[in-house]
C-alpha cells in the first residue's frame, strides 16, 4: 500500500473586518504557514510514491484554498463544511479535523503548519494529534524518510533535536523546512473549475454536535478590529547626563518606569 499522508490546511482571513467575520473568498487566502507543510508532504509523496490528501474544515467559500493545494500537486481536497461547525475554536476545529481523519483513515503521517497567520495560536496540530493519539513533534525544518517511518529535527532553546517517528505520525512544520513551488495561474484555474473538493457534513463526521462548532467552543471570537498606535517625538537637547536626567523625567511621568 502506497503511504498516504495528510495535510491539514486552513483559509485564513487576510483583509482586517470590523464586528464578526463572515469568510467570503475576497477576505481569505491559503495560510501561509501551510505552504511549507505542504511542499514538504509533496517532497516525500514524490520519494515514497505516495499520495497526499488536504484537509480543511471552513465554509463553502474556503474551496478556493483547497483548489492552490490541488494546484499544487495534492490527489484530494477534503473539506469538512456544515453550518453546525461553524464558530468552532482551537478545541472544536481540533475535535472536527480528528473526526475527519479517522474517515479518511488509513495515513501514515499528518502535517500541520506551526501556525496561523489570522489566529496565531499554534494549538490544532498539538490538540489533533492527542485526540488521535499521535505521537507529534512540533516546529520540525528538516524531515527525512526512513524505513517505516522519518527522522526529523528541530531546534528549540538553540538546541537541535534529532527524533526518530514511527507511522503513523504527526508533525508541525516550520516554513524554513520546505520552499513552496510556484503555481502557474492555469493550474489554478484548472484544479478550481475541474478537481473535485469533497465535502463532509457534520453528520458524516459522526461526531456529537456539541463537541464542535460554537456549542463545543470553550471560548469564542467576539470580534476583531485594527489597532491603531500613536507615536509622539519629543527631541532632547543638552549633554548627555542632562538627556538621560530628561529622559528618565519623562518616562517616569508617565508611569512608564517606577
Amino acid at each position: 500500500m502506497k503511504p498516504h499522508i495528510v495535510v491539514c490546511i486552513k483559509a485564513v482571513v487576510v483583509k482586517t473586518v470590523r464586528g464578526r467575520i463572515v469568510r467570503t473568498p475576497d477576505l481569505l487566502r491559503l495560510n501561509p504557514f501551510d505552504l511549507p507543510a505542504i511542499e514538504a508532504a509533496l517532497q516525500l509523496k514524490a520519494q515514497c510514491e505516495g499520495t497526499l490528501t488536504v484537509l480543511s474544515m471552513g465554509p463553502p467559500s474556503s474551496r478556493i484554498v483547497m483548489a492552490e493545494a490541488l494546484a499544487m500537486g495534492a490527489d484530494r481536497a477534503v473539506l469538512a463544511c456544515d453550518r453546525r461547525l461553524a464558530g468552532a475554536d482551537t478545541l472544536a476545529t481540533s475535535t472536527a479535523l480528528a473526526a475527519a481523519l479517522q474517515k479518511l483513515a488509513p495515513y501514515q503521517l499528518v502535517l500541520f503548519g506551526i501556525r496561523s497567520s489570522d489566529s496565531d495560536t499554534g494549538q490544532v496540530g498539538p490538540q489533533t494529534a492527542a485526540a488521535l493519539d499521535l505521537p507529534l513533534v512540533s516546529g520540525v525544518h528538516r524531515i527525512e524518510l526512513r524505513p517505516g517511518g522519518l527522522r526529523v529535527e528541530r531546534t528549540m532553546d538553540h538546541w537541535v533535536e534529532t527524533f526518530e517517528v514511527e507511522f503513523p505520525a504527526a508533525l508541525t512544520i516550520r516554513p524554513e523546512a520546505a520552499r513552496p513551488r510556484h503555481i502557474p495561474l492555469g493550474g489554478l484555474s484548472e484544479a478550481f473549475d475541474q478537481r473535485e473538493v469533497e465535502l463532509f457534513t457534520a453528520a458524516e463526521l459522526g461526531v456529537s454536535l456539541n463537541r464542535v462548532g460554537e456549542a463545543g467552543s470553550p471560548t469564542r471570537v467576539i470580534s476583531i478590529k485594527p489597532i491603531t498606535h500613536e507615536r509622539r517625538c519629543r527631541l532632547l537637547a543638552g549633554e548627555a547626563a542632562e538627556v538621560a536626567d530628561q529622559l528618565m523625567e519623562q518616562l517616569l511621568a508617565e508611569g512608564l518606569v517606577d
